[in-house]
């Protein structure tokens, strides 16, 4: 009954609910606001299933490569710091944290429902209705955690004004997969500069590492922070010392190259005594740092005028959750990458084309 409901909704508000079950706090809100914009009124429980519905068609019409961009990574021209016109595109992934709903949850609500079920029935609501089924209906599996990870994959160029944004709920072999389609997409090779950029996570290295990419970067910030936790341990939270040192040394990271860093790391390092936890905090640092080498060409990026911060996709993580995130909200997995879905849908500039395209095939 309730695919046959969908059936008969059309395109128009279809859209009008994906928009306003995308920003709105709730789909019962979303739902009242479809009633007095529109004047159609839809239960909540039927506007919820049409967006998450929607959001799930979006990614199959993604991973057939049935939306044409409007851009290739060879349109995404510039001069460069040279003088010359080349033509640049960055990529980037991340991992952020979705909340879901657990197996125990699932079960807690089930055994509430039949005591209160129960209850209705000892207190003489009546018998059983015709046609209302006699146990409840089967539900999805729960997860095994409160928290899964959805990976957040961005290509874009150097203003900002042309993106690709996808996600998957699919592990780090799916997060390569999604990768791979997007690069093919926007034909990466095009580009004269193919610019890579990561929070220096192993598992997006690996996967970033198989893009036909001219350079990857460690996002400077993510450096700084481990610099910082190194500097508390060893000089404490007040030194002067200790910030001075800090600073210092990533100016040199920034401007001096990798080398002279490294140097001035060992030092600092070699003036840790053994014991309390300062030589173990510096041998930390130097760790981090020794493998993530080929990532710290600071000088290089920005002698080209790189960027040398993942703040691109660091906001797409928080725009693609946002609606997903409220208090209190828990979702199945596949739902909550259908509605971060939708909203990769927009940050790609790809709504009207999605659209267009549904109106087209409805007809």
């Amino acid at each position: 009954m309730l695919d046959a409901a969908e059936s008969v909704v059309s395109v128009g508000v279809r859209e009008l609910c994906c928009r306003l079950g995308v920003a709105g706090g709730s789909f019962e809100r979303a739902a009242g606001n479809l009633d007095q914009a529109a004047r159609v009124k839809l239960s909540e429980e039927t506007f919820r299933r049409v967006v998450e519905r929607e959001g799930k068609a979006v990614l199959a019409a993604g991973e057939g490569e049935q939306l044409e961009l409007d851009f290739a990574a060879s349109d995404c021209k510039l001069t460069t710091a040279q003088g010359k016109e080349a033509s640049r595109i960055y990529a980037t992934c991340d991992g952020v944290l979705v909340p879901v709903t657990t197996q125990a949850e699932k079960d807690k609500r089930r055994a509430s429902t039949l005591r209160k079920r129960r209850a209705k029935r000892s207190a003489g609501a009546g018998p059983r209705r015709p046609g209302r089924p006699g146990r409840l209906p089967a539900v999805k599996a729960g997860a095994d955690q409160r928290y899964k990870q959805v990976y957040v994959t961005a290509f874009y160029d150097q203003e900002q004004t042309r993106r690709l944004v996808g996600v998957t709920r699919r592990d780090h072999k799916g997060l390569g997969k999604l990768l791979g389609r997007e690069a093919a997409r926007i034909r990466l090779r095009g580009a004269d500069e193919r610019v890579g950029l990561i929070d220096g996570a192993p598992c997006l290295r690996t996967r970033m590492e198989r893009l036909p990419l001219t350079a990857l970067g460690l996002d400077f910030y993510h450096l700084a922070t481990h610099v910082h936790q190194g500097r508390l341990a060893t000089f404490g939270e007040d030194d002067a010392r200790g910030k001075q040192w800090a600073d210092d040394l990533l100016h040199t990271a920034r401007h001096d190259g990798y080398e002279l860093f490294w140097e001035k790391l060992a030092d600092w390092r070699g003036e840790q005594r053994r014991g309390g936890g300062k030589r173990q905090a510096a041998d930390g640092l130097l760790n981090y740092v020794a493998q993530r080498q080929g990532m710290i060409a600071y000088d290089r990026f920005e002698r080209r005028g790189w960027h040398i911060g993942s703040g691109p996709i660091e906001a797409m993580c928080k725009a693609t959750t946002r609606r997903i995130k409220g208090p209190g909200m828990r979702w199945d997995s596949d739902n909550a990458e259908a509605l971060m879905a939708l909203e990769a849908l927009h940050q790609s500039n790809l709504w009207e084309k999605y659209w267009t395209r549904a109106l087209t095939h409805s007809n």
